[in-house]
């Protein structure tokens, strides 16, 4: 009866100490709306806006980009440390060789036998092998807590990935729309000083007043500070965009940035699937890299958890030892020491106590810290959504806007040669035009922007398939 009893203690011993890849917590998550083949054109999201010049811009940033590269540094710090944690599941294995000469006193305390060597010689070589068994799956433990540092600092990478790629393609619709802002106002300023030229000839004729001269120099002005307005904002957008795409300080301060289609030659924006991904949790890098966050701290807790057992050592040494070199190889020159130890903490119980009430609290702050990922997810995709589809609409209505307004204008100009209204009619229409023209040109903008956030909230940007878990 004692040895099936013996069996079933130790099964329950080793089932016990089974070490499994913890399991993230059940969330009320919203059904999918969208199909795998609509989800495959996310990986190179940017192809649909038909611009070879930012896809160079962002394949350069993806390669050259400082941020991302300094992710690699994060993956290759994560698996040293996992190579550092698997290394205490293996015995440790040490060759020792060593040789010493030594002369003793030949009248000391106590005498010695006639014809005792006072100078003897001591050769040595062996192999000593110590083993802490792991019975408790502290070391096991601690390697697949170090596995999900690897898997999470090589989603951090691709988190990074799909960042960089939206803000390049944000920086370029923003620098697009600069340049069709910048072209609108040299159009108006040409417009304005013709207007003042002939205002001037008009005030020193006779025919108007000089207030209407001082107006349509004033609205000049207005126009000029607007031009530098917008000269900076390319200036600024062309060295981020230096900046994110990687290039030296030189580029970065002198920056070239080449142009492709215009922000007016492009009206139709792109769709990309207008939906839920079933798989959204798989694809958003964040969230598998909280996941495996959550995974290393579950798995630290029992890792710290096992300090509370006894530790077993075992120990050995094979070698041989002898006082002639020549000697050292023969079988009476063999030595071999075997043993084991057991050490149970006594004292440092309360240190053990801290050290799991800590890890505890940091899976707790992973469990929300993973919860608020995937919230943080799911609203990104929900106001991607709700921009993504007024985007249109209002870029529709701005360009309705600008044709109405420019007849208008056309209307208030005869009015006003006619002599049947004042100049303000005039200018008002004026300033009411370049408005809708600067409001479009923000609409045509910011409707490509709402397609990058769209796809950056579903986690497009990178291959999900090209990634196994390291676990």
């Amino acid at each position: 009866m004692r040895k099936p009893l013996v069996v079933l203690a130790l099964a329950g011993v080793v089932a016990g100490c089974a070490v499994t890849q913890p399991k993230t917590p059940e969330l009320d998550l919203p059904a999918a709306t969208t199909t795998a083949a609509q989800e495959a054109l996310l990986e190179r999201w940017w192809l649909a806006f038909n611009d070879p010049v930012l896809t160079a811009l962002i394949d350069e940033a993806i390669a050259n980009n400082l941020d991302l590269r300094a992710t690699l540094s994060r993956i290759e710090l994560a698996r040293s440390q996992l190579l550092l944690a698997q290394s205490s599941l293996y015995p440790s294995i040490d060759l020792n060789a060593g040789g010493s000469r030594a002369r003793i006193s030949g009248v000391g305390s106590t005498p010695l036998p006639r014809g005792t060597p006072l100078i003897s010689n001591d050769f040595r070589i062996g192999v000593d092998v110590s083993y802490e068994v792991d019975l408790w799956g502290k070391y096991r433990s601690g390697a697949l807590a170090a596995a999900n540092d690897v898997v999470a600092s090589r989603y951090y990478r691709e988190t990074t990935r799909i960042t960089v790629a939206a803000d390049v393609a944000n920086a370029y619709f923003r620098l697009r729309a600069a340049d069709a802002l910048l072209v609108v106002l040299e159009d108006t300023r040409k417009t304005r000083t013709d207007t003042v030229n002939l205002q001037r000839d008009r005030f020193e004729g006779g025919i108007i007043g000089e207030y209407d001269l001082r107006q349509a120099e004033a609205e000049l002005l207005a126009v000029v500070a607007d031009i530098a307005r917008a000269r900076q904002a390319i200036g600024l957008t062309e060295a981020a965009l230096a900046t994110l795409t990687g290039r030296s300080p030189r580029e970065v301060f002198v920056p070239e940035i080449e142009r492709g289609a215009t922000i007016e030659a492009a009206t139709d924006v792109p769709q990309l699937p207008a939906g839920l991904p079933s798989g959204l949790l798989e694809r958003r890098p964040d969230i598998r890299r909280s996941e495996a966050e959550l995974a290393a701290s579950d798995l630290r807790i029992q890792q710290a958890r096992a300090d509370y057992f006894p530790n077993v050592s075992l120990t050995g040494a094979l070698g041989t030892e002898a006082a002639a070199l020549a000697s050292l190889f023969t079988a009476p020159a063999t030595v071999w020491r075997f043993g084991f130890a057991l050490v149970q903490p006594l004292l440092a119980l309360k240190a053990i106590e801290a050290n799991v009430t800590a890890a505890t609290a940091r899976r707790d702050n992973a469990i929300v810290g993973y919860q608020q990922t995937v919230q943080t997810a799911f609203r990104e995709v929900h106001d991607a959504l709700v921009t993504n589809r007024s985007a249109g609409e209002v870029l529709v209505a701005e360009t309705d806007r600008r044709a109405l307004l420019r007849q208008a204008l056309d209307v208030a100009m005869l009015r006003y040669e006619a002599g049947r209204t004042s100049y303000l009619e005039v200018l008002d229409a004026q300033r009411t035009l370049l408005s809708a023209e600067t409001l479009r040109i923000a609409a045509a903008r910011d409707a490509r922007i709402s397609i990058v956030d769209f796809a950056k909230s579903l986690g497009g940007g990178w291959d999900q398939t090209r990634y196994t878990a390291a676990y």
